[in-house]
């Protein structure tokens, strides 16, 4: 009963702070979020003009451009659950030993997908410009 209370606490915690954070950035004008989308699209798309001119194809660079943003955003998501991983593991699975093998599996898999999710641009770099010919 107190690991429920303490998991509803923290998630009204959580939700409390970002609607205050929410309802204190109310005052931003819309010419200033707009103009901020449209510096990020800028930037986005100069970005992916320089994996194409960099890899002298716009499927190449498209591929390239898409492999380093997962690249990207696989750290925190993996870190993410390798934390669950372990709470499963360490903490609900002192006391039942199918959870722990259970948290064990995930994270193994979480550990697995990270790592290919990092080495797959360097070896997909390696593939097209060193034996595209």
């Amino acid at each position: 009963m107190k690991k429920v209370i303490a998991i509803i606490f923290i998630i009204l915690f959580i939700f409390g702070t970002v609607s205050v954070y929410a309802s204190s950035n109310t005052t931003i004008a819309a010419d200033t979020a707009t103009s901020n989308l449209v510096e990020l699209k800028d930037k986005a798309l100069k970005s992916l003009e320089d994996y194409q001119g960099i890899y002298g194809n716009d499927t190449y660079g498209l591929v390239a451009y898409i492999l380093n943003i997962v690249r990207i955003y696989s750290i925190p998501f993996g870190f993410l659950g390798i934390v669950i991983a372990a709470i499963y593991r360490y903490v609900i699975g002192i006391r039942k030993l199918d959870v722990q093998d259970k948290g064990f599996g995930v994270l193994v898999a979480i550990i697995t997908v990270m790592v290919i999710c990092q080495v797959l641009p360097l070896i997909f770099t390696i593939v097209v410009k060193g034996w595209r010919g």
